[in-house]
């Protein structure tokens, strides 16, 4: 069974508690695990039994034959996917991409039955990514997987770069390479005490020692991200909870391709990132703002009215707050 499965069956299948018992799914999960846990689940119990779930044929049309295909492909899909589905979103983009070429309706019907949304209301997005770097950009990099806690907002994140990185490795502090091969040793002396020490004077000159999904250490460089061309509410006004909460959803666990035009004022990169059509989402869903005053792209325009007239995410209120103003309102003390 691959990773990813098993991976998603032990954290997200749980037993359920008597106040889930209530509102069970059409699979017999309650409603909190509907989706991307319970399609794991099915795809974990597929490749034991070779079995399809109940109640499944009640959604779609086709034989027990044509679902068990489903599910093999499916379960490929899934162990290929770096990383595999974590939101229902991705799960359902999966099942849409891996079964293209099959019925609408059992396709839909397939969806339904996790609860999965369904492809009319998925946001499409262009996932293309540059070949060549576009004019202005100061350099490129590609970053370890993004922890959710490395995310304050809907515009910012903190992301690590391997200090293995060809760019990176050149000019990693010789204190910090001492300070990392003493933290090693130290660990392996089960000094800890020491170990943490160290591994704060690491963290102080802006590196960190990342634990991988593969129990690898890295030593890795920190960036702080400002999202070039939108501004997303901040945390504290509102809507600025679900926008953080959408960032997170698209970019957790991801590794992203960076690629940064300049600095802020509060030494952070301005950059592009590429990532499940990161720009558009936030903005299609009204999570944020085209900051029309640095950045002009017609494309960032385009997709902050749709989402102004379709009156979706913070479009929702009658007149939201721009974050660039509730700053400045903040600074002066108003």
């Amino acid at each position: 069974m691959g990773n990813a499965l098993r991976f998603l069956y032990g954290k997200c299948c749980k037993p359920l508690t008597e106040e889930d018992s209530g509102s069970l799914g059409p699979h017999g999960v309650s409603a909190a695990t509907v989706g991307v846990s319970a399609l794991a689940q099915d795809l974990y119990h597929f490749e034991i039994t070779s079995q399809v779930p109940e109640g499944l044929t009640r959604h779609v049309t086709s034989s027990k034959k044509a679902q068990a295909n489903w599910y093999r492909k499916l379960s490929e899909a899934w162990r290929e996917a770096k990383p595999p589905p974590k939101t229902a979103e991705e799960a359902a983009r999966l099942v849409i991409q891996t079964l293209s070429r099959h019925k609408k309706a059992d396709v839909e019907g397939l969806l339904a039955f996790y609860g999965l949304p369904l492809p009319h209301t998925l946001i499409p997005v262009s996932t293309a990514e540059p070949t060549t770097l576009p004019a202005g950009v100061k350099f490129e990099m590609q970053t370890l997987p993004v922890d959710a806690r490395a995310i304050p907002d809907g515009d910012t994140i903190t992301v690590y770069v391997s200090a293995a990185e060809p760019r990176e490795s050149a000019c990693v502090p010789g204190d910090v390479q001492m300070a990392a091969v003493r933290r090693s040793k130290a660990r392996a002396e089960r000094n800890y005490e020491q170990a943490d020490a160290l591994h704060q004077k690491i963290i102080n000159a802006g590196y960190r020692v990342i634990n991988l999904p593969n129990n690898e250490e890295v030593l890795a460089r920190k960036y702080r991200i400002r999202l070039r061309g939108i501004d997303a509410p901040e945390s504290s006004m509102p809507y600025g909870k679900e926008a953080q909460n959408e960032l997170i959803k698209i970019v957790q666990g991801k590794c992203l391709r960076v690629l940064v035009y300049g600095e802020d004022r509060y030494g952070r990169c301005v950059a592009d990132l590429y990532c499940n059509g990161i720009f558009e989402v936030m903005l299609k869903k009204g999570c944020a703002w085209h900051y029309s005053a640095y950045d002009q792209r017609s494309e960032l325009a385009k997709w902050e009215k749709e989402a102004r007239a379709k009156r979706v995410g913070l479009w929702a209120a009658s007149n939201p707050e721009e974050p660039w103003e509730w700053r400045k309102d903040r600074r002066e003390g108003r």
